[in-house]
């Protein structure tokens, strides 16, 4: 299972319209204690790569507090960034810096 959100240009601010996948996907896994996730963030190809890769992991780390004020162990959960290093959509378009712009939430265990 994966789950994807996300996020305005140069903002790791989970938008308004992610929170009920968000929500519904933190209930799961607080029924179901045996799976882990782990949260990739993602960023375009706009700034530098030392900024992408902060930007990817605040937010990564955006989702993670997330999920730990729903009740979900910080034991439970990894956090990586990526940056601008594994695009979702090639190119410079506005679409496809769109789709970069994100988080990606993995299950790793059952």
């Amino acid at each position: 299972m994966e789950l994807v959100v996300y996020f305005d240009y140069d903002e790791a601010a989970i938008r308004p319209e992610g929170m009920g996948a968000l929500e519904r996907h933190a209930a799961f896994l607080v029924e179901n204690t045996g799976w882990r996730v782990r949260i990739e963030g993602h960023c375009d190809d706009r700034g530098s790569e030392r900024y992408n890769l902060a930007l990817g992991e605040q937010r990564a780390n955006a989702v993670r507090q997330m999920f730990l004020e729903k009740g979900i162990a910080d034991s439970r959960m990894d956090v990586i960034s990526f940056g601008e290093e594994r695009p979702a959509a090639e190119g410079t378009s506005d679409e496809a810096r769109a789709q970069n712009r994100r988080a990606v939430i993995i299950h790793l265990s059952r």
